[in-house]
């Protein structure tokens, strides 16, 4: 006898139903105010990498009400990719006109033993995130944050059979290879809870119905998961995966930003004095842009939020200079015109304007400020 959940399930499976061709740019207005060509440069300006292309202008020209998501595990303060650049993502797409969806992945911190897989320190790291994206200025017109833990267990049936569907249609040594998603390595050794994760994460896009799973590239493989699992139920229409740019830290040699060392990354609370030190002690070497963090900052950060970068300088070192593209600060920068004792005041400065809202909003606000001084005293584990 058929349940209402595999009766779900098979619902995802349209096989008898043609993927819906790339329609000419709608002749209507969009209610965005946006041309077809204008959403289509706006949503795919977000990701470092679009799988692919062709889906999502299909998307854009066939589907109304287009759903992206996000999921994130409440693990510990927020660093500045994580509040600014997912703000500028947000709202390049909500502009766009779709509506977005924040999974607050807290069983899946659980799963990942996050703050020692204390269930509700994770819940209050949750809250305080959300409290740092309403302060740093994410338009949340359109925005939801839906809790894993409560929107799995009011509809537990549709949700588990689509996990359990997965990870059949799945062998182990593929699922592992998602481990990277928790910040893992294939090599580690994985409790049971870890290797269950990747399935829930690929039933996520598929319960929240996602049309565009909009994560940074280290979550890719799981993505790319949920569209093989496409493949498998003949599912014609598959999310597209627009993958953000993941951003070093601070320090030489480090790849990505990292929660569990402050000293690789701009929080988002940092005091006026802290993103100072840390911007001077940055590893920025004259004439030398791969692998500079200082200058994907201004690239990633300052010039998409104030669509320019504004450098002071006494006279004898070539005056003030404001920069309104990238490339023309990389070449000054290759060239030794632009110094590093001249880039990082300048950035620091930058960064110090865009978070003074958020310190303003975690001193202030009495909820908020609980909040952080929660988060603070909590162990951040890996």
């Amino acid at each position: 006898m058929a349940s209402e959940a595999t009766e779900s399930l098979e619902k995802l499976t349209i096989a008898e139903q043609p993927a819906v061709p790339v329609a000419a740019p709608e002749k209507n207005p969009h209610p965005s105010g946006l041309s077809f060509e204008e959403r289509f440069d706006l949503v795919r300006s977000v990701a470092e990498e679009c799988i692919n292309d062709e889906d999502l202008k299909r998307l854009l020209a066939n589907k109304p009400t287009i759903i992206a998501y996000d999921g994130f595990e409440p693990s510990g303060r927020m660093h500045i990719a994580q509040g600014v650049m997912k703000a500028i993502n947000v709202n390049k797409l909500t502009r766009a006109g779709c509506n977005f969806k924040f999974w607050v992945a807290d069983w899946f911190a659980q799963l990942n033993n996050k703050m020692g897989g204390d269930l509700k320190k994770i819940q209050t790291v949750g809250q305080y995130m959300v409290e740092v994206w309403k302060a740093v200025g994410m338009d949340l017109s359109k925005v939801e944050f839906l809790s894993s833990s409560e929107e799995i267990n009011k509809r537990p049936d549709e949700y588990w059979t689509l996990v359990m569907d997965i990870a059949r249609k799945n062998n182990l040594k593929r699922i592992v290879r998602c481990s990277q998603i928790m910040g893992r390595n294939e090599t580690d050794e994985l409790s049971a809870a870890q290797i269950f994760y990747p399935c829930m994460q690929c039933a996520d896009i598929f319960f929240l119905k996602a049309d565009i799973c909009q994560l940074g590239m280290d979550q890719r493989k799981v993505n790319m998961l949920a569209r093989e699992y496409c493949d498998d139920i003949k599912r014609k229409n598959k999310p597209v995966i627009l993958s953000h740019r993941m951003m070093p830290g601070l320090l030489e040699g480090q790849e990505k930003m990292s929660k569990s060392d402050p000293n690789s990354a701009i929080f988002m609370e940092d005091s006026e004095a802290d993103v100072n030190v840390k911007i001077k002690k940055a590893y920025c070497p004259p004439q030398v842009v791969e692998g500079n963090p200082c200058i994907e900052y201004v690239k990633y950060i300052v010039l998409p939020w104030f669509n320019k970068f504004e450098i002071k300088r006494n006279a004898n070192n070539g005056g003030d200079k404001v920069y309104t593209d990238v490339e023309e600060l990389v070449a000054d920068f290759q060239s030794g015109s632009l110094h590093p004792g001249d880039l990082k005041p300048a950035l620091a400065a930058h960064l110090n304007k865009i978070l003074q809202p958020v310190r303003d909003h975690f001193e202030r606000d009495a909820n908020a400020k609980e909040l952080l001084k929660k988060v603070r005293s909590y162990k951040t584990t890996r």
